[in-house]
């Protein structure tokens, strides 16, 4: 009951379901009642840089509804809310000096990144919903040499705009402490690339669409908020709500363990086209619900 391969859920398999059910669509007799555009890009694993343009341009050009075909869980379960995501990169520089003859010269840079660290992970717990990550803390050279350089790259999460813009704010001021440091200085990269996706009004009227449309073919679709990101957060920055995770139902994604449940294919293609011909005949009405993002 499974395939095992490299992106066979995440999301080769989101990509056949889609398909299928865009063909099942098109055989009917509604396809002349909607419109659609499809948008494929490579670089979603990787933070949509190069494509986040062109998924903002697709969705501000008249999209009331997004659909995307990120994998489910193996149990049938959606993702709801989803936190936003940023990557930092902060480069200090400290002054080298014999670390035996001259010490007091130098200024060790890796002294201020350890300090800056420290501060970062602190941050941890102090507002609900909001994670940093140290990911990795390069610099420095031989032991007898104080170091004049380091750099920290960390990434954080955050579950809403005010709380994105607070961990952009206090990573900011602990840079500014590290540089304050005499003879140290530096500089600040990055920021949220990805913005958070919350379950406003719209996306739960969405949701709760899906979820009747489910029951229509024997499915009770559960939506469960995730830290995880994908373009979805990209489509509702441009004031799309949508629904992402439309995939195949699978599991251990990025690994050499993923898998595809496969009675899943048509299990996901048959919801995508019901909710396809429900928005042409109006019982899903699209307008209505894009009309609710700023609630």
């Amino acid at each position: 009951g499974r395939l095992n391969g490299p992106g066979m859920a995440d999301m080769k398999g989101g990509l056949c379901v889609m398909l299928e059910a865009l063909k099942a669509f098109e055989a009917g007799s509604l396809r002349d009642r909607l419109g659609y555009k499809i948008v494929l890009t490579p670089d979603e694993e990787i933070g949509n840089f190069a494509s986040a343009e062109y998924l903002t341009r697709a969705a501000k050009s008249g999209a009331m509804i997004g659909m995307t075909y990120e994998p489910a869980m193996e149990t049938g379960a959606m993702s709801g809310g989803r936190k936003g995501s940023a990557v930092f990169d902060i480069v200090l520089h400290g002054k080298a000096a014999h670390a035996g003859r001259a010490k007091e010269e130098g200024r060790s840079a890796i002294e201020a990144a350890a300090e800056l660290v420290l501060g970062l992970e602190a941050m941890n717990g102090t507002r609900d919903g909001v994670t940093l990550n140290v990911g990795s803390i390069d610099g420095g050279s031989a032991v007898n040499i104080v170091p004049d350089l380091a750099v920290v790259r960390f990434g954080a999460r955050a579950p809403d705009a005010e709380s994105a813009e607070w961990a952009t704010s206090e990573v900011r001021r602990l840079f500014e402490r590290a540089i304050a440091r005499d003879g140290i200085s530096g500089h600040l990269h990055g920021g949220f690339y990805r913005p958070p996706k919350p379950r406003n009004a719209a996306q739960q009227a969405l949701f709760d669409a899906v979820h009747a449309t489910g029951q229509a073919i024997g499915l009770e679709l559960e939506f469960v908020d995730t830290g995880g990101v994908c373009e979805g957060n990209n489509i509702f920055a441009a004031g799309v709500p949508n629904v992402d995770t439309l995939g195949v139902r699978g599991g251990r994604i990025h690994s050499n363990e993923e898998y595809v449940v496969t009675d899943s294919f048509a299990e996901r293609a048959t919801l995508s086209a019901l909710l396809l011909n429900r928005l042409a005949d109006g019982r899903l009405d699209a307008r209505r619900i894009k009309s609710l993002m700023g609630q």
